[in-house]
């Protein structure tokens, strides 16, 4: 069998497994999880036979295609579902399949007792089976497909437990406000077809490249795919939905927060990559938005005191690391990447880590509760540090050589530009180093603060599973050495280089001064933290704090701008509109309605049913006729 034939079972296993979970009936309920598991498991065996099929070609031509049918063939406008493989679209399949298959495992052991386990592995399954099509489409209208049913999908987890209001408002916050994101996605693939005649990946950015269109259409495409982007990967002004998404179960935040759904902005960018080099003020604007979340989510993740909320905004700000780099043009698409690899495998651990201590607490989410768990979790502390030291990026992790790369990117692209990048890059660096290192030592070290809750049920924390811990110790092994794999031989760089392209760029300082400054501010960061909150206990109740430590709890007040200027704003232009409604548009109709029924009464008073009256009526007319003609001849 050819390889491309071989592409669309990627997508067809998860598929299979969410159509046979979700009609199956509760015949499945026994052996349901381990169906979605082996299917999902199936998807990564048949990525891994693609990609080592992929390495005995030449870097040129690795790229394979396989259409499957014409969903839309007419005059003028053919939509095909058709797959494209190259070393982009392989390495998000990877990524997607084998991380996910590791949160499949986990979900065995941590949805054990959920009566609807196996609904929740046809969410899974359902969820890859998108995410799938999203990276491996071979044109934009395909992969709005994938976008939106990832989109579904993330609905249906983040309220799987739907009992709780709370779950069921983050799942239509994250629903909605992805819709904001979707309406730029859509736009963007209908301007591409009015001015490319096409949304094929191909012909799209080959036109882009070769400056057929105008730049002031690429620079609206552009930026309409960055909105797209802002919204799945919860980018400011977009982002307030990742937080509350926290309220779904925790392999779901694992799932969507570390190597999936919030990775697809990035993907989009990269893979429009000509669209941006040909727009250089849309380009400008995506390296904003990166650099401003990149900050806006460390100092949200800075002040929550619950794990997964602290984990949430360190995933925002990671996203925005990758996307300041996608910013950066050629400089930065490779590292982009890169990162975002490696972060799916700490991330991924970090959320899992903080899964099992829950299982371990009577699902307590506080962390001012926890406090010497890694004499009770001894596996769990270990992979959830390897997690915490690659993620601030310590040396010879995964998230020193990525991280890294990015920092180098920033200060390369030059000039003023370049200085203020490279800054507020080594700054994110020393807030992330603060607060993971606040994670750290409020979950594992200092002397247990847990309390009995209110039916005097005290925890009694214990190791999970081994169904869970398992996928934590091999997402352990990639925090430590992927990046280290990565860059020997810049084998990532050389692997992706043949579909992103790459340059070095102008860089004012070299590595070496790069890495110094990156080990300084994160010492900095970590020992600020530790005497905060290292060397003398933590209270059970946090304290006030300063105003932007308030601020920060609230998420910088991002719900109460929504509030004000979109739920508000809203609300006063709808009344606007059902006013003008009311007096103009019914005015003017029920107005002339009226005229003419006034009119027509009055008109009704001539037919009275006298043939008398008619007569008269007749001669009347016929004298005016008469006298019209005279005067017309006169004159």
């Amino acid at each position: 069998m050819n390889a491309e034939n071989l592409i669309a079972l990627l997508v067809a296993a998860p598929l299979l497994g969410a159509a046979v979970l979700l009609c199956g009936g509760r015949r499945l309920d026994r052996a349901g999880h381990w169906l979605g598991t082996v299917l999902a498991a199936a998807s990564f065996v048949v990525a891994v036979v693609l990609f080592t099929d992929m390495l005995g070609k030449g870097a040129e031509d690795r790229a394979l295609h396989q259409k499957l049918f014409s969903w839309i063939p007419v005059e003028g406008f053919q939509a095909d579902v058709a797959f494209q493989l190259d070393q982009l679209s392989m390495t998000f399949v990877l990524l997607i399949t084998g991380v996910g298959t590791l949160i499949h495992i986990y979900s065995i052991g941590y949805m054990e007792h959920d009566e609807r386990r196996r609904r929740f592995f046809g969410y899974l399954n359902l969820f890859l089976a998108a995410m799938l099509i999203l990276v491996i489409a071979d044109n934009y209208l395909l992969l709005y497909v994938g976008w939106e049913g990832v989109g579904l999908a993330s609905y249906l987890l983040i309220g799987f437990w739907q009992h709780k209001p709370s779950a069921a408002t983050a799942a239509k916050k994250a629903f909605l406000v992805n819709r904001v994101g979707d309406m730029g996605l859509s736009i963007a693939i209908m301007l591409m077809f009015t001015t490319f005649g096409t949304f094929a990946f191909a012909p799209v950015l080959e036109a882009a490249e070769g400056g057929q269109p105008s730049e002031g259409k690429l620079t609206a495409i552009g930026l309409m795919l960055l909105l797209a982007a802002c919204g799945k990967s919860a980018q400011v002004p977009l982002q307030s939905w990742l937080g509350d998404a926290m309220e779904g179960p925790t392999p779901v935040s694992a799932l969507i927060h570390a190597a999936t759904m919030v990775t697809a902005g990035v993907y989009l960018i990269v893979r429009s990559g000509a669209i941006f080099n040909a727009a250089p003020d849309a380009q400008l604007v995506v390296v904003v938005v990166g650099a401003v979340t990149l900050i806006f989510g460390a100092i949200v993740g800075c002040a929550k005191d619950d794990i997964k909320k602290a984990l949430a905004g360190s995933t925002m700000s990671q996203i925005g690391y990758m996307i300041l780099a996608a910013g950066l043009g050629p400089i930065g698409y490779v590292f982009a990447i890169m990162h975002l690899v490696t972060h799916g495998f700490f991330k991924a651990g970090l959320f899992l880590g903080a899964g099992s201590v829950m299982h371990g607490m009577n699902d307590e989410v506080d962390m001012r509760k926890f406090g010497g768990l890694r004499k009770y979790m001894p596996v769990t502390f270990v992979t959830f540090g390897l997690g915490y030291l690659a993620i601030i990026g310590f040396p010879g992790l995964s998230g020193f050589f990525s991280k890294d790369k990015i920092i180098e990117a920033a200060f390369a692209k030059g000039g003023t530009e370049g200085w203020i990048l490279g800054a507020v890059t080594l700054l994110g660096a020393a807030i992330t180093a603060f607060y993971m290192t606040r994670v750290m030592l409020l979950t594992f070290f200092g002397e247990k603060r847990w309390q009995p809750d209110g039916e005097g049920h005290e925890p009694h924390p214990h190791e999970s599973p081994k169904s869970m811990t398992i996928p934590m110790i091999v997402l352990a092994f990639g925090s430590v050495f992927a990046g280290g794999f990565f860059s020997i031989g810049d084998r990532f760089l050389h692997w992706l280089e043949p579909v992103t392209g790459h340059d070095h760029g102008d860089a004012p300082i070299g590595a070496t001064t790069v890495t110094a400054a990156t080990m300084v501010v994160l010492v900095v960061g970590v020992a600020i933290a530790w005497v905060m909150y290292g060397r003398k206990p933590v209270p059970v109740v946090a304290p006030r704090g300063s105003l932007l430590t308030r601020a920060a709890r609230r998420d910088l007040l991002q719900d109460d701008f929504n509030h004000v200027v979109l739920v508000r704003g809203g609300e006063h232009l709808t009344r606007s509109l059902v006013y003008v409604d009311h007096t103009l548009v019914d005015g003017v109709v029920n107005g002339t309605a009226a005229s003419m029924g006034g009119l027509s009464g009055r008109l009704r008073k001539l037919q009275n049913g006298y043939a008398r009256s008619y007569a008269v009526s007749m001669f009347g007319g016929t004298a005016v006729l008469i006298a019209a003609t005279l005067l017309m001849r006169a004159v």
